[in-house]
């Protein structure tokens, strides 16, 4: 097959669940034998140096990009709010520039997918209908992303609240409206398909999650006996995560783990962070900042925690985690989408005393921790490599 896949986000580098997930299944796609050509927004939020690119990320045939102005500002912002009806969510990735790039794109290679990485592409469906007809159009959901700013708001702060209360019924409405306007709906996970059936979804859908290739991780098992350190690491400009990683540090670090356990340390790395963690002061805690590798990163530290309380469809980085042996302790949500088994392939925690009691359980075990991160290791090959996972959705592809 020829596909094109679409991204609103270059997906290099690989060091946010975005560019992991489309990177690694457009890799299964070349080495399954199909062509693949990539069409992507450069943003100014997100902007690299496509000249440097590495020689590995060589399995497009063809790599088209286009720059985006996609930075969130007051004013525009504002006037969205009061004098339109649009998604402002939407409206930042609606470009004339990208349409006419691949309204050319189309025109110069016929293609059997386009695969949409993104509602926030939808509003190129026009295009593609009207320049490929004969083509499939595809949507790849990673997450139901209304949920996710649903959620934010649950927890916000009152004027932000107040202000996410209003556009995300808008986001709302576009993502279901366009779910139903392509040929076949992908969901990360079997709860995010559940979901958009439950809200409307008619057409085709299936469940296709993000994959890895585990050759490229290598668990370091000496992470375990090294005294015991707690990892965080994810896109620290994606309010969940800021949400989540403040929540941890004020009602479960502060107050029980680093009371109860006085040698413990916790390391966090990410970029584009804001201000109030990059300058943060606090005993036995430490900011990295973007790191070079996240498992080399991973690999320093014997558990990962992943305190998420909003979100949606899979964390990436918990599979990471996995794939390099890590013992992966997170809530409920953050775990979404990755069907462990609570001490076995991972640990849960909800309350703070939750969590209390599950480092309390990883000092009791010592260097036998090692055993659930092998567990989690063979978990995630079993179910998330890249090639497997690419091939079962080939053939859905082939379906349609």
């Amino acid at each position: 097959m020829r596909i094109l896949q679409l991204c609103h986000k270059f997906p290099y580098p690989l060091k946010d669940g975005g560019a992991i997930a489309v990177t690694y299944l457009a890799k299964a796609y070349a080495a399954l034998g199909h062509e693949v050509t990539l069409l992507s927004m450069n943003t100014s939020k997100h902007w690299i140096d496509v000249s440097g690119l590495p020689p590995e990320f060589n399995h497009y045939a063809a790599t088209h990009t286009v720059f985006v102005e996609n930075h969130i500002r007051p004013l525009p912002a504002l006037r969205n709010l009061f004098f339109s009806k649009k998604s402002y969510h939407v409206e930042r990735f609606d470009s004339p520039e990208f349409a006419r790039k691949l309204a050319e794109v189309l025109k110069a290679k016929a293609f059997d997918v386009v695969q949409l990485e993104s509602v926030f592409l939808s509003p190129y469906l026009p295009v593609i209908r009207e320049h490929a007809p004969l083509a499939k159009a595809v949507l790849r959901t990673h997450n139901v992303e209304h949920e996710i700013w649903e959620r934010i708001a649950d927890h916000a702060n009152p004027l932000k609240q107040w202000y996410l209360r209003r556009i995300t019924p808008r986001l709302k409405s576009y993502e279901l409206e366009q779910i139903n306007h392509c040929d076949l709906v992908v969901g990360i996970s079997q709860r995010d398909v559940a979901q958009f059936r439950n809200l409307g979804l008619r057409q085709p859908a299936t469940v296709s999650p993000i994959g890895l290739d585990c050759r490229d991780y290598h668990p370091d098992p000496r992470s375990f006996s090294r005294p015991l350190s707690l990892s965080f690491i994810g896109s620290l400009d994606w309010m969940p995560n800021q949400e989540g990683l403040r929540w941890f540090l004020e009602a479960v670090w502060l107050p029980l783990l680093a009371p109860n356990f006085p040698e413990l340390t916790f390391h966090i790395a990410g970029r584009t962070a804001p201000r109030w963690l990059r300058e943060l002061k606090m005993e036995r805690v430490a900011f990295h900042g973007e790191v070079p590798s996240a498992a080399e990163f991973l690999n320093q530290h014997s558990v990962m925690v992943v305190p998420l309380l909003s979100g949606g469809g899979m964390r990436a980085k918990i599979l990471e985690g996995m794939a390099v042996g890590k013992v992966v302790l997170s809530t409920r949500l953050g775990i979404e989408g990755i069907e462990a088994a609570d001490s076995r392939e991972c640990l849960l925690a909800e309350k703070p005393e939750d969590w209390l009691e599950a480092l309390r359980w990883c000092y009791d075990e010592g260097e036998n921790l090692t055993a659930l991160g092998v567990r989690a290791r063979l978990f995630c090959e079993q179910h998330f490599d890249n090639e497997t996972v690419a091939r079962k959705l080939v053939e859905e592809l082939e379906r349609i």
